[in-house]
């Protein structure tokens, strides 16, 4: 498989002012899905872009890093999952991987995109977005999965696979907080991922821990295999030193996927919070990748 390695650079300040006053800055909206409320972000005038986020969290905690993607030439839209943000929960019966992704294709109908979009996922986000793809392959230009679930491994042990099922919530406890929250940019990351995860789980916190559950059990094998049978382009991206998506559950996810394009940095669960003009950087060339495997033929059509 294709790699290019990305050392991590010092974070930004805690307030990109310039960025605020820009053409760059998301502006936060209200739209109805399937009925029912949702709220998402929106910037930018280039090709459409989805962005899915992570478990626990919302579409505001990624603003600074949305925003170099708008920089970068994108048309973003980062919706509040169901349950999440403000925008109301899925109903019980679809309360899964698929009814997330399924609602992210209502949600892009809603929104009024008629072009194949690029979806960008990060961790659980990431899961909804496999998801996504592979049911609703007509609406996915390429796929780009950041620290994603996903990948059925989470360690070897000699020659025995120990399952993301099989972890203990034990040791998902022990590195939550410092892949979430890193320790030399825990003072500018720590207090907006709090206030938006316990925002998130006042609301709600029956959808707050069924997402933990997808996401602890996510297994995608299936799917992912399905895609690189499809030709989808697909990026993968991972931080070396994330202990939440580990090394194995990395790896078995790129296995699925054949020969996929991969980007590594030298970062924790939650990089692109921590550094988001590294992110920019990082998702300039993840973009050239994409535009070349674009210009190498046509996604084919699912069967």
């Amino acid at each position: 498989m294709g790699g290019t390695e990305i050392d991590e650079g010092s974070a930004v300040d805690d307030v990109d002012r310039t960025a605020a006053r820009g053409a760059d800055w998301l502006d936060w909206k209200h739209t109805t899905v399937d009925g029912r409320a949702a709220e998402y972000g929106e910037a930018g005038t280039g090709a459409p872009a989805v962005f899915l986020h992570g478990w626990g969290l919302d579409h505001k905690v990624y603003k600074r890093a949305l925003s170099r993607l708008v920089r970068a030439g994108l048309h973003v839209y980062a919706p509040a999952l169901p349950g999440f943000g403000g925008t109301a929960a899925l109903p019980a019966a679809s309360s899964s991987l698929k009814g997330y992704g399924d609602w992210v294709a209502a949600f892009v109908d809603a929104v009024g995109v008629a072009d194949p979009v690029l979806v960008m996922g990060h961790s659980f986000g990431g899961g909804v977005a496999i998801e996504l793809s592979h049911d609703h392959p007509r609406l996915v230009r390429a796929l780009v999965l950041i620290n994603s679930v996903g990948g059925s491994a989470w360690a070897h042990s000699g020659s025995t696979i120990r399952s993301m099922s099989e972890r203990p919530l034990w040791d998902w406890g022990i590195h939550f907080p410092s892949d979430l929250f890193p320790i030399r940019q825990a003072h500018r990351v720590l207090p907006v991922i709090l206030s938006e995860a316990v925002g998130n789980f006042v609301r709600d916190p029956r959808s707050f821990w069924r997402a933990a559950g997808m996401a602890r059990r996510a297994d995608l094998m299936e799917e992912l295999d399905e895609l690189r049978q499809r030709g989808l382009p697909v990026v993968v991206l991972w931080g070396q030193r994330d202990h939440l998506i580990t090394r194995d559950s990395f790896e078995d996810m790129c296995r699925a996927l054949g020969d996929p394009d991969v980007v590594t940095v030298a970062g924790t669960h939650s990089w692109m919070l921590a550094d988001p003009d590294e992110f920019g950087e990082v998702m300039t060339n993840v973009l050239a990748i994409v535009d070349q495997a674009d210009s190498g033929g046509a996604v084919a059509d699912a069967v």
